[in-house]
Parts: structure tokens; C-alpha cells; sequence
């Protein structure tokens, strides 16, 4: 067997949430090893990078794979990257600023490593495995503590000079009055769901959250608001429905700019809610389009699990090497 026949198997990485997790794939995609570490407890990021490193070699070890068997390594990280360097321009959730990935992983593996964004790498998977398989133009987005939002166009992802786009969340509203602006994470979002929510169950609208959750915002999940919605507490409905309702502006937004013609909606709230919140979703994004452009595209539910980012980072090194 060649040296270049051995190259089959491929790795992806998520930085994401509180939690590293490393998978192996073979060359169809079946996941044959994994590894999770915790995100925090190291000073530091050299020492995140050596923990990255670690959980690699022990997802490697799991699955029988010997470094030199890599076709390439895929990360995906939370926050905006620059894809052609390899680095992590800021993650808040790990406090690393201008993070040297793909530097630091060839240079532990040998092999080529492509960083991208988690919300990136979750679109991907989605286009290449999920919901927007046989798309021309796929576009993520995923409501959850923020709104995190990716394309894919044509089987590339879509990333701009020397950082990741897609920045949905962001997209402002209106003027705060403050300088700044109210964005659309600020009033769409899971979080801003949770924090209107526990004022509701504080004014006594939804007794049921009440008595589940009292206002602790950290109590309030997506699966808590489902529960309420489904035990009468028609506040959170309205609530959920007028987020959804909102995030139909940023799509509408993105329709008009990019015309794609599958839009996959995913995180918890989506799982928890999606007949309640994909069809508001879809309508007013229709409402709120030029006419040309209604009826064009779908509004889907994601199909994959919360790993998706690590198999859509792994799907993308490997179309990167392709293309290279």
C-alpha cells in the first residue's frame, strides 16, 4: 500500500460550547473514533493547544488510526477565524486572541489542517449529509445563546478575504440610540427568548414556566419552553412565535443578498419547537421579500445532531484538499 493510499481517514475538531470534542471519519464518512475534553480548567493558550493535540491523538488511538493514515484535519472554532492563515481571531468562550491552529496541529500531525467557523462547519455538514443535500446555495442558521449563521455556495463555503462572514446575528435592526445598534441576536435569539419569558412567568402569564423554572434564566431551556407552550402557557408561544417572526427579517435579509434555495434552521429551540417555528419563520420571510423572490427557497429544520460541526469541519478539510 502507497504512502498516498494510506491517507483515508480524516479528523474533526469542535471548539465549541464548554467542550472539545474530536471524531474520526473514514473516507465515507462513518465516525470509527472520538474523544471529549472539557474547554476550561488549563491556563492559557498554549496549553489549549496542547489539550486540542491530546484530544486528537486519543480520538486517534480509539479508532485504530496512526497519525501518518490522515488525509487532513478539520476545526471548527466559535467566533470569527481567518480561514487562509489557520487562526482563531478571538474565541470569548476560551479568552484567545489570533489562536495559531492550524500551525500548531501540522506541525503535531503532519497533515493539512482547515480551521473554520463552528457555525460554518455545521452548515456544511448540513449541505454535504443533512438538510441542504443537492443544494446550489445553502445557507445556516443557528438561534441558540447567539445566532451564529454560515453559507455554502456551489460546494464552497462562503468566507470573506481573511475572516469569516456570515455574521447574521449581527445584522442590526435599528439604531439603540446609544451610538450602536439593536441587533437581531439582541432580540431573536434563545437567550433574549429565555430572559422575556422569565419576565413573563414573573407577571404571572405563564404560571407553568413559573412553577418549573421560576426566573432563573438558566433554567429556561429549549426544551423547558416546550414544555410550557405544551402546558398552556400561550405567552412563551407568542413570545417564541415573534422571535421567529424576527429572525424571518434576517432571512429575508439573506434571501435578497444571496437568493439561496435552502435556508436550515438549527440549535436546541429549533429541535424543541420546529412546527411552531420553522412555518413563522418561513412566512414572514416570504412576507417580507420582494415578490420576485417569494417561494424561492425552503425553510427547513437541521437534520444533524449537535456534532455536526465536528463532521462538517472534517467534510471541509477533506473538499479543501480536494480543491488544492
Amino acid at each position: 500500500m502507497s504512502k498516498q493510499d494510506k491517507k483515508r481517514f480524516w479528523v474533526g475538531l469542535d471548539l465549541g460550547g464548554t467542550k472539545m470534542l474530536a471524531k474520526v471519519f473514514d473516507d465515507k464518512f462513518d465516525d470509527i473514533g472520538s474523544c471529549k475534553k472539557k474547554t476550561e480548567g488549563f491556563r492559557g493558550m498554549e496549553a489549549g493547544l496542547k489539550r486540542m493535540a491530546k484530544t486528537i491523538s486519543q480520538a486517534l488511538e480509539e479508532a485504530g488510526v496512526k497519525p501518518d493514515q490522515l488525509g487532513g484535519i478539520g476545526v471548527g472554532c466559535p467566533g470569527p477565524v481567518n480561514p487562509e492563515k489557520g487562526t482563531i481571531i478571538e474565541a470569548p468562550n476560551l479568552g484567545w486572541v489570533k489562536a495559531p491552529v492550524k500551525r500548531a496541529l501540522e506541525k503535531e500531525f503532519g497533515c493539512p489542517v482547515a480551521v473554520c467557523n463552528d457555525v460554518d462547519a455545521g452548515t456544511f455538514a448540513e449541505y454535504e449529509f443533512g438538510a441542504a443535500k443537492g443544494a446550489k446555495c445553502a445557507v445556516g442558521i443557528f438561534p441558540g445563546t447567539g445566532i451564529g449563521g454560515g453559507a455554502v455556495l456551489r460546494g464552497r463555503l462562503l468566507q470573506g478575504a481573511s475572516i469569516s462572514c456570515m455574521e447574521i446575528g449581527h445584522i442590526p435592526l435599528y439604531p439603540d440610540g446609544a451610538g450602536g445598534a439593536t441587533t437581531l441576536e439582541n432580540v431573536a435569539s434563545r437567550l433574549a427568548i429565555a430572559a422575556q419569558s422569565a419576565s413573563a412567568a414573573y407577571r404571572g402569564q405563564a404560571p407553568h414556566l413559573l412553577g418549573q423554572c421560576g426566573t432563573d434564566l438558566s433554567k429556561i431551556t429549549s426544551s423547558r419552553l416546550a414544555d410550557a407552550i405544551q402546558n398552556g402557557d400561550e405567552a412563551i408561544a407568542d413570545i417564541v412565535r415573534n422571535a421567529a417572526r424576527i429572525l424571518g427579517c434576517g432571512v429575508a435579509t439573506v434571501v435578497q443578498l444571496m437568493t439561496p434555495d435552502i435556508v436550515v434552521l438549527g440549535g436546541g429551540l429549533v429541535a424543541a419547537l420546529p412546527d411552531l417555528y420553522v412555518p413563522t419563520v418561513l412566512k414572514a420571510a416570504n412576507d417580507m421579500v420582494l415578490a420576485p423572490f417569494r417561494g424561492t427557497f425552503k425553510v427547513v429544520a437541521a437534520q444533524l445532531s449537535d456534532d455536526a460541526s465536528v463532521l462538517g469541519a472534517a467534510a471541509w478539510a477533506k473538499r479543501q484538499l480536494e480543491a488544492e
